[in-house]
């Protein structure tokens, strides 16, 4: 009897034609086989659990890694100093008030004296600038550690551990708030102070020896008065028309309460409550009408002087009007 093979065919049906809706349904949810977004709750446990521990891993490297770079910090002392540090071991020189931040690559001062509006207007820019200045205590709003700052001067001798010097700016008659910085009399104050670098102790011109060249005449016959005595420890300070026309309108000028930054005042060592000692030059008769270009500089053995690269001096235009 032969053998005979029997041959079952088996037909599979194709799997139904959902539409996009319907599809994109069934990605979301499968109630069969209870997948979410095409997969099962387990799987998505899984890949849960691995970036849980994934992300910690990383936010504790990373924590440990900021706590070792904090360790190589002080919050008072900069780790470069001087020359080791960006911003080196010269000083540069700023003036107070400045155009606002609408005309920030402006160095302009322009106002009208007989126009009040105009002269509060920098007057308020000075009052902002010396709001710390004029705080002299800690409590509600005051400036920390306002309560160190204690009077100076040349004769006195070093300051206690936390003290540092005051910065009287309510003395500065003429050039006081009250007064409205003398502003409205046609003769403007305008304040200069050093930018302040971690541990700097000026060189001062002290005496006559050496005095540069190109320092102006009547700054070294002022040295030459104080020469050898306490008040001649002093960053001085000079201020110049740039060009003859300037040097011809620009008219007397006033120094105030002296002629420079006194060396009691460095080095600065970031104690709380220290102040940068200031300067209030005061224009007394500048021709109106005119723009006047001004040029400032600090004189001391260790400033460099570069009018290009604005090195231990400063620029800016006065024009006083009366119209």
């Amino acid at each position: 009897m032969a053998d005979k093979t029997k041959v079952t065919e088996q037909y599979y049906a194709p799997p139904p034609d959902l539409g996009g809706w319907e599809s994109f349904r069934i990605f979301l949810y499968n109630s069969e086989t209870g997948q979410v977004l095409g997969r099962t709750g387990s799987s998505w446990a899984k890949i849960l659990l691995f970036y849980v521990i994934f992300y910690a891993v990383l936010v504790g490297f990373f924590a440990g890694m900021l706590a070792i770079f904090y360790q190589t910090l002080d919050a008072k002392m900069p780790k470069w100093q001087m020359d080791s540090s960006l911003i080196g071991s010269n000083p540069g020189l700023g003036f107070r008030p400045m155009p606002d931040s609408a005309t920030v690559e402006s160095t302009l001062i322009y106002y009208k004296a007989n126009d009040k509006g105009s002269v509060l207007r920098w007057a308020q820019v000075i009052d902002e600038f010396l709001e710390d200045y004029r705080k002299k205590g800690s409590g509600s709003g005051e400036a920390s550690g306002a309560e160190n700052r204690v009077p100076c001067s040349p004769t006195s001798g070093p300051v206690g551990e936390h003290q540092v010097c005051d910065v009287p700016v309510d003395d500065f008659n003429p050039c006081t708030s009250s007064k409205q910085y003398n502003f409205e009399e046609g003769g403007p104050c305008v304040f200069l102070k050093l930018n302040k670098i971690f541990n700097w102790t000026p060189m001062p011109y002290n005496n006559t020896e050496g005095l540069p060249d190109n320092m102006p005449e009547d700054l070294k016959q002022h040295i030459k008065l104080v020469s050898g005595k306490p008040e001649a420890n002093t960053v001085w300070v000079s201020c110049e028309g740039e060009n003859p026309a300037d040097v011809e309108n620009i008219g007397p000028i006033q120094y105030i309460p002296r002629r420079g930054f006194p060396n009691f005042y460095y080095p600065f060592t970031n104690k709380e409550g220290y102040l940068s000692p200031l300067v209030a030059v005061l224009f007394e008769k500048p021709r109106t009408g005119v723009l006047i270009n001004i040029e400032c500089k600090a004189w001391a053995k260790n400033i460099q002087y570069d009018r290009y690269e604005r090195r231990g001096s400063v620029h800016f235009e006065l024009m006083v009007d009366r119209s």
